[in-house]
């Protein structure tokens, strides 16, 4: 998309600025939302136990680059060799145009750094990748749990927890409040953190919220089929759309079992070599468990 987006532009150079605008306008597809979401990605179980230890033109390139910066876990893990022991590869995009002028980049590591970065040509601004903050809600009533069925790809079909790329100008609380209004039309009143969950994998953090329904009711929004509260025992697990879903869910349930929900903190590590659809085959590293 950047590629023809530049050649757009530079068939435009022979027009006034305003026909470039209306050029640019016309011609430019922006992803819809939910495209642009953040949708979990694939993670995993441990064998032994449950768990283990310049303008217009300028302003339409850089939005279109934060576009093309989204991921989700199951079609877009493009990993890179890494010495960090915890995982064998770490998602790194190689953006090949400045997110500031548009200018051609170069891979270096620039002086005092250690990470290979994106360096523009043309003006010397430097791209750091971040980590993505995904946000959701574990809601809870009447001894049941609330589940959507996601209406879009990945995992087509299949159970999730409403959850969500954070939005700027908002807090973690008040994101996942907002995706569960989104994915499952239901008003929340968010209790406590549940759990938080590294993903290192493709530089993503989640943090899932025990939240409670303000009224009974719910209704599937745009990326939802439907939207069901299953008892604990007949969750879907062998139907869930991620691993992360997975994690979080167990967890949850083991709680209960053992008397109350605690606060979760751990790093999710796929296991070398299984498929990113398989959404057992992970381990639950670093697990901390907070009372």
């Amino acid at each position: 998309m950047l590629k023809a987006l530049q050649m757009m532009i530079t068939s435009s150079t022979t027009t006034t600025s305003s026909s470039s605008s209306i050029i640019l306008a016309n011609r430019i597809k922006f992803q819809p939302k939910q495209q642009r979401r953040l949708f979990h990605f694939t993670n995993c179980f441990s064998p032994n136990s449950p768990f283990s230890i310049t303008r217009t033109t300028t302003r339409c390139l850089k939005l279109v680059t934060q576009m093309s910066s989204t991921r989700n876990e199951s079609n877009s893990v493009s990993p890179s060799s890494s010495s960090d022991s915890s995982s064998s590869s770490v998602y790194i995009r190689k953006l090949k145009f400045c997110q500031s002028c548009g200018g051609p980049t170069k891979h270096e590591i620039p002086d005092g750094d250690e990470k290979l970065r994106a360096i523009c040509t043309l003006c010397g601004n430097i791209a750091y990748q971040n980590p993505k903050m995904v946000v959701g809600c574990l809601i809870e009533h009447d001894n049941k749990v609330l589940l959507c069925k996601r209406n879009i790809q990945p995992s087509y079909g299949r159970w999730t927890l409403p959850a969500g790329y954070l939005e700027m100008g908002e807090s973690a609380a008040e994101g996942a409040a907002r995706e569960t209004q989104e994915e499952a039309g239901a008003e929340v009143e968010v209790v406590s953190p549940f759990a938080q969950l590294d993903i290192p994998l493709i530089g993503q953090t989640y943090i899932i919220f025990l939240a409670k329904l303000k009224t009974p009711q719910f209704s599937p929004g745009v990326e939802s089929i439907e939207c069901r509260l299953f008892a604990l025992d007949e969750i879907p697990f062998d139907s869930l759309a991620f691993s992360s879903m997975v994690v979080t869910l167990k967890l949850y349930i083991e709680d209960l079992k053992a008397g109350k929900p605690k606060f979760h903190y751990g790093t999710i590590n796929k296991r070398p070599g299984t498929s990113p659809s398989d959404i057992n085959a992970f381990t639950l590293d670093y697990h901390l468990v907070m009372t």
